[in-house]
């Protein structure tokens, strides 16, 4: 078989799908410009993004200066309802930072391929979610000066934890998953810093790709410890996603509220998570492989495979839903049974049926593979799925808090005020902002990681 034959085949391989822009002119060259073209001088629409990102985020800071002025009942936080909105999103972007660890460090350890030109966008989501999650907390707590009352450390007041808080067992989860996932991410951009570094026009960008490539040359004994690395890492990552949201799920897990004291809710908070943090990696990557003309990089096959694994963890959410409803019917417990029925049938029945549509109807479309292939339909069904996620949170965190086990507190005594919508809407500002720096200030796919999917008369071709 000719040399041209064996090259048309490979790039047939590499683009995906046939007919992916850019796939008949791979090579290790374009594919290194291709990669590193986000790292560039920003355009007015970049900039446009951004400034409306810090206009939401100021708003955010404001409802935050607000609240500490005037008391945390600015929050519209009312007995028996004193956990809402803030935890609820403090559960969510601890839910969408998972993803990212499941992409990079279980599907590397499984040599899952496809995973090798999206998991850069899901390991920075990670860390950036963990960051948004960490707030919520400390906003939480109304004197936010107060916060390192939470960690164990030898003081003159004698003031300590309590351990057995699983309050506190989030303190140890969430800042041992943000040190793990920040060295994994830092590591995996080692051998693409190092490219970027060596494309460097100006002194500026040299010193700060130089920083991050720790010295790379690409020499044997380098690849050797890298690969050591991220596979020692991967190993320790691994057990983090099952374990950091099963710590967060017995935040209500270990109290007797009723709808709460279930064992089913680690399981049920994992599943959740790595539903809605796919589903916002696919929401960051449609609208980039669009804007920089990257679709033979990120192929519509990357977009599919990660809409099956949506579709997968929505079955299984869905599944958590309906054991729970029967397990609230079939058994003994009188107040289970009116829980459950009063948040679909009570005062919050919206947010309910907002949940069950969107986190169990609507992905019911991605059985269809036409659905799965459609850019435009993936976008939208992934916008209704992490709506309907952070509704989950709501309901579970407001309905069960307002329906306690003494009947003199039911009714209506939760309305969330406009300090905390605004301080959500600053939340995702705050995961935008650095989202939107992080894809110009560093490699965003894996250059040295695709490469190795490049079929072998394309790695021949001149660099």
């Amino acid at each position: 078989m000719s040399e041209a034959t064996l090259t048309a085949q490979g790039e047939a391989r590499t683009a995906g799908a046939p007919g992916e822009p850019g796939a008949s002119r791979m090579t290790q060259r374009s594919l290194n410009e291709d990669c590193l073209k986000l790292i560039s001088k920003p355009g007015p629409v970049w900039w446009t993004i951004f400034v409306i990102d810090l206009a939401i985020l100021t708003v955010g800071l404001l409802a935050e200066r607000n609240q500490i002025m005037f008391g945390i009942g600015v929050a519209g936080h009312t007995r028996p309802v004193m956990w809402a909105s803030y935890v609820a999103n403090f559960v969510f972007w601890v839910g969408i930072a998972h993803c990212g660890t499941l992409v990079s460090a279980i599907l590397f350890l499984f040599r899952s391929h496809f995973r090798r030109s999206v998991y850069r966008i899901a390991e920075a989501m990670t860390v950036f979610g963990v960051l948004t999650a960490g707030l919520f907390p400390i906003v939480h707590l109304g004197r936010p000066w107060f916060a390192y009352w939470l960690f164990p450390y030898p003081n003159q007041r004698g003031l300590w934890p309590n351990f057995r808080s699983p309050l506190e067992w989030d303190v140890f989860a969430v800042s041992t998953y943000l040190t793990v996932s920040s060295i994994f991410f830092f590591v995996g951009i080692i051998p693409d810093a190092a490219a970027a570094r060596d494309r460097a026009k100006g002194p500026f960008s040299r010193l700060w790709f130089s920083i991050f490539s720790l010295g790379w040359t690409g020499a044997n004994h380098q690849w050797k410890h890298f690969y050591g690395a991220y596979l020692y890492f991967a190993a320790i990552a691994t057990p983090l996603v099952l374990s950091v949201h099963s710590v967060v799920s017995w935040d209500f897990a270990m109290a007797q509220v009723p709808g709460w004291h279930s064992t089913i809710f680690a399981p049920y908070f994992v599943a959740g998570a790595i539903f809605s943090g796919v589903a916002l990696v696919i929401n960051l990557l449609i609208p980039i492989r669009s804007a920089f003309k990257l679709e033979h990089i990120v192929t519509v096959d990357h977009i599919e495979k990660l809409g099956k694994l949506v579709l997968l963890t929505s079955t299984i959410v869905t599944y958590s839903y309906l054991c729970e409803f029967f397990m609230a019917w079939y058994g003994p417990n009188s107040h289970e049974r009116d829980l459950f029925w009063w948040r679909a049938t009570g005062h919050f029945w919206w947010a309910f049926w907002i949940m069950m549509t969107c986190n169990s109807i609507i992905p019911l479309l991605l059985w269809s593979k036409k659905v799965r292939r459609s850019m435009s339909v993936m976008f939208v069904i992934c916008l209704f799925v992490n709506v309907g996620m952070w509704f989950e949170r709501f309901v579970i965190i407001v309905t069960s808090l307002a329906r306690p086990f003494e009947p003199y507190s039911w009714g209506v005594n939760y309305k969330m005020s406009w300090t905390e919508g605004a301080i959500l809407a600053g939340s995702f500002a705050w995961f935008f902002m650095f989202f939107l720096i992080f894809v110009r200030v560093l490699p965003a796919f894996s250059v040295a990681e695709i490469k190795e999917t490049l079929a072998a008369p394309l790695k021949r071709r001149a660099a």
